[in-house]
């Protein structure tokens, strides 16, 4: 009669693996992914304001006013950018990359886009609603 080990056996490529990367998974990332990680937080950054103005029934800044960026678009106008924004978000950190935020690096790269978009937005609609003061 066999006997079975209870003991889990070490992955194969487990010592070829650098001591820096935590999983298998970590090993496949490459520099893009963490680029896709950056503009996917922005793209998530500039979902926010033209969703909740939209939603909120205000007319708002948008691309496709006139003159763009500076007129007004109306309020169905800035839920759908502002859900375009969200679905690019969702294919830069889920299809290109596979974003996990309870790693530090994918958490960083993401934050750092959306503050960084956070920052511009907040500049360019503060020049526009007073808020630059």
């Amino acid at each position: 009669m066999a006997t079975y080990s209870s003991a889990i056996p070490e992955h194969p490529l487990a010592a070829t693996r650098p001591a820096a990367l935590s999983s298998p998974a970590e090993a496949g990332m490459r520099w893009y992914h963490y680029v896709a990680y950056f503009f996917g937080g922005a793209f998530l950054a500039n979902f926010v304001p033209h969703f909740v103005q939209g939603v909120s029934g205000a007319p708002f800044q948008s691309p496709f006013a006139d003159p763009p960026g500076e007129g007004l678009s109306s309020a169905t106008v800035n839920v759908a950018w502002g859900l375009f924004n969200l679905f690019v978000a969702y294919l830069l950190l889920l299809r290109v990359g596979q974003i996990d935020l309870r790693r530090g690096s994918h958490f960083a790269a993401t934050a750092a886009g959306f503050v960084a978009m956070s920052l511009m937005l907040a500049n360019a609609f503060g020049r526009l609603h007073g808020g630059n003061l």
